[in-house]
């Protein structure tokens, strides 16, 4: 059979048509997908991923950082220019390697920064320092996002509202002699503030607890024949009045103070315990001295004192009230507003142990031994 060449030659034209279609769409795909490539890339190079300024090179690691621990050093104000504030970040698994610097802008209440320092990394457990600067516009969380050496975590400090700073004096320098610190709970669920005061940090409030901090009750006793015959722990409220609580807190005997004596029992929050007469003595020292530490101890003004309230600054935060007292045979003190008196862990003999003594017509601080079986307030002092 013969072939027409007329077909011969549309079946060639039909086959090099195609080729060069199929040439030319492989390389325009593959122009398309080089291009796709390239802005993926220039996309990816655009936005790099956010890198830690403490760790550029990547060689000062630490295996974890602690925010939740931290501690504020100094006071924080609405409206007022920080001053020496600082605190301080505890890490694990530091590797002994150098790190660099960083500043850190508040988020919450804004207008601070936390500056730190270029330095050199603990092999194992150790800490920094930031620095904060600036001035807080409002009260409330300043939050500040730490990146330390490969780990993340949000430390979170307080600023001080200026109406409920009132009261609080400062040296000549502008400084308090004491920085509050954060609250601390007792296993009734009751918060206290608390003050750092030279080495010690102190509750700024008398205790209130009902119950040991294994969880266990000190009883409440009301009557009077039945608190004079006791020789175990026990409390009452100020001439019985709940009302008392909320502003003094409850007076304890000497025996639910102490620890061994009493089954290794303990008032205070687990981490805390009632101060012995060393620790006031460090105190009282740390502020001068018996004739003037008193009224460095005492809060200011005539609400919660009897005039005159002598020589009261409350430049230590420890912030004392008079809440009374409670006599050996059940009695209440009846001069309101004149004292206050708080116990020590260490006994004076078998019948009497050592306590503290504000008055409201002094500045300065009395010492002595007292019946075991009197009801005085109780501050607790940090392990």
């Amino acid at each position: 059979m013969k072939t027409n060449p007329k077909y011969i030659f549309i079946f060639l034209f039909y086959n090099i048509f195609v080729s060069i279609l199929y040439f030319t769409m492989k390389k325009l795909f593959f122009a398309f997908a080089l291009t796709s490539v390239l802005i993926s890339c220039k996309k990816e190079t655009s936005n790099p991923p956010k890198t830690d300024p403490t760790n550029p090179s990547g060689s000062a690691l630490v295996t974890s950082i602690d925010c939740a621990s931290t501690q504020l050093t100094g006071l924080l104000k609405k409206g007022e220019v920080a001053n020496s504030v600082s605190f301080e970040l505890f890490y694990k698994g530091g590797n002994g390697e150098t790190f660099s610097s960083q500043s850190i802008n508040s988020t919450g209440v804004i207008g601070l920064t936390a500056k730190l320092s270029s330095g050199v990394l603990e092999n194992g457990v150790g800490s920094v320092i930031y620095s904060v600067t600036g001035t807080p516009i409002s009260s409330g969380p300043a939050n500040f996002d730490i990146a330390l050496c490969g780990k993340n975590c949000t430390v979170s400090v307080n600023v001080e509202d200026v109406s409920q700073s009132s009261g609080i004096n400062f040296t000549s320098n502008g400084s308090p002699v004491g920085v509050f610190q954060n609250n601390v709970s007792d296993v009734d669920g009751n918060t206290y503030k608390t003050v750092k005061i030279g080495t010690q940090v102190w509750m700024a409030e008398n205790l209130k607890t009902t119950k040991y901090s294994d969880g266990s009750t000190i009883p409440k006793i009301t009557d009077d024949t039945e608190w004079e015959n006791n020789k175990f722990g026990a409390w009452s409220y100020n001439h019985n009045d709940e009302i008392n609580n909320t502003k003094y807190g409850k007076l304890y005997n000497w025996y639910a103070v102490i620890v061994k004596p009493n089954g290794n029992k303990n008032i205070c929050p687990i981490g805390w315990h009632v101060p012995s007469d060393t620790e006031w003595t460090v105190l009282i020292d740390y502020l001068g001295g018996l004739s003037i530490a008193g009224g460095k101890m005492k809060e200011v003004g005539k609400t919660n004192w009897a005039s005159p309230n002598t020589e009261s600054t409350n430049v230590s935060l420890f912030t004392g009230l008079s809440g009374g007292w409670r006599s050996s045979n059940g009695n209440y003190d009846e001069d309101n507003g004149s004292n206050g008196y708080w116990w020590s862990s260490t006994e004076s003999n078998s019948s009497n142990a050592w306590a503290l003594m504000l008055r409201h017509n002094y500045g300065s601080v009395l010492v002595g031994a007292s019946i075991k079986r009197r009801g005085y307030s109780v501050r607790c002092i940090k392990n």
